[in-house]
């Protein structure tokens, strides 16, 4: 067993401290750059396995 004592206090605001500074060191511009290159990884992706599905019943 554990004597460690865990004070989930401490642990809070070493988290939300940490989370914080984060959100601080992160950009708007950098969030509106991950959004569109997901949104255009995700089209690219869906396109891709519709037409590879199209070419898997033309060999049929």
């Amino acid at each position: 067993m554990s004597t460690l004592n865990n004070n989930h206090g401490t642990l809070a605001g070493t988290i939300g401290g940490t989370l914080f500074s984060l959100f601080g060191s992160i950009h708007l511009n950098d969030i509106v750059k991950s959004v569109v290159l997901a949104i255009v990884g995700a089209t690219a992706s869906f396109t891709m396995s519709l037409v590879l599905k199209r070419i898997a019943k033309k060999e049929r």
